[in-house]
């Protein structure tokens, strides 16, 4: 089987392309790929790179996922999150192939305190949550065989991510200030890797269509970004990193005292039960995945 990943130099396509590798013989490919185009931004190009690669399985980690920058750059945005994604669907529908794309809770408006279903009216309060969730829509409309993962608060060991910003800062200052009032569940890209290769192996054995469909992922529990930073810092002190802020030196703030172009979702969080039920995956609490980045890195 040939399995077709774009966006492999990303936190998650990293960690794809070693939890796709069992699976089949791996194409990876970024925007700077020369063998193939992998450039979203190129429709033609990866239209193309589909027609040659023939693959069975097409993995979309690729996005435009600048969220501020997308306020004043909507075309590349949306070519990027919506366009190319339904040229994707119309290439792995023409080639009978599954096609696997990443998805966000931005694509809802962020009211409310309950984890949102993914049947739950959608209502997006920026350019990057508007294209994510026209790209799901057209990727529907064209490809019987997908499986959207709407996911939240990615970070990975490799690249930068907020509990390495948290340690920079706590290194440097006695006292930090980090927002209390957005919740969701910090996921790791590991994990998000390891649960796309359970359910393309699950999809590619049953039925044609019978997984299709968008699915919630996301580690389990909630926190805000204020309890995010305090469980980093105390689990850094635990392990011996000298730091000028300690956790109890994180004062709780309104995401109003971070002004940015882009309105961030007050509710992040996203109910994983259709995704559990339907592939009867477990998925490990938010701290688990963290402390284990943090060792890390650290």
């Amino acid at each position: 089987m040939k399995i077709l990943l774009l966006g492999k130099n990303g936190q998650v396509g990293w960690e794809l392309q070693r939890s796709l590798a069992p699976l089949g013989d791996l194409v990876a490919l970024d925007r700077h790929s020369t063998d193939f185009c992998g450039d979203l931004a190129n429709l033609d190009g990866i239209r193309e790179t589909v027609q040659k690669v023939r693959p069975q399985v097409i993995v979309n980690a690729a996005a435009y996922t600048a969220v501020d920058k997308a306020e004043s750059d909507a075309a590349t945005a949306h070519i990027i999150n919506a366009q190319a994604p339904a040229v994707l669907g119309e290439a792995a529908s023409a080639a009978g192939a599954w096609l696997l794309h990443y998805s966000t809770d931005y694509v809802f408006d962020g009211s409310g305190d309950k984890p949102r279903e993914e049947t739950d009216p959608t209502g997006p309060l920026s350019v990057y949550g508007r294209t994510k969730l026209e790209g799901e829509q057209r990727i529907a409309a064209v490809c019987p065989q997908h499986l959207i993962l709407r996911t939240s608060w990615v970070y990975a060991a490799r690249g930068g991510n907020f509990a390495k910003t948290m340690l920079r800062l706590a290194a440097e200052r006695e006292r930090l200030s980090v927002v209390d009032d957005q919740f969701g569940a910090p996921t790791g890209a590991d994990l998000l890797a390891d649960v796309s290769a359970h359910m393309l192996r699950s999809a590619l054995a049953g039925p044609a269509t019978g997984f299709a469909g968008i699915y919630h992922v996301a580690a389990a529990g909630e926190t805000s970004w204020h309890g995010y930073a305090r469980f980093v810092l105390d689990c850094a002190a635990k392990g011996g990193r000298a730091l000028k802020a300690s956790a109890g030196a994180v004062d709780p703030v309104a995401t109003s005292a971070f002004p940015t172009p882009a309105v961030r979702p007050h509710n992040s969080r996203l109910n994983t039960a259709k995704l559990r039920g339907a592939f009867g995956l477990q998925l490990p609490a938010w701290q688990q995945g963290v402390a284990r980045m943090l060792a890390e890195i650290t």
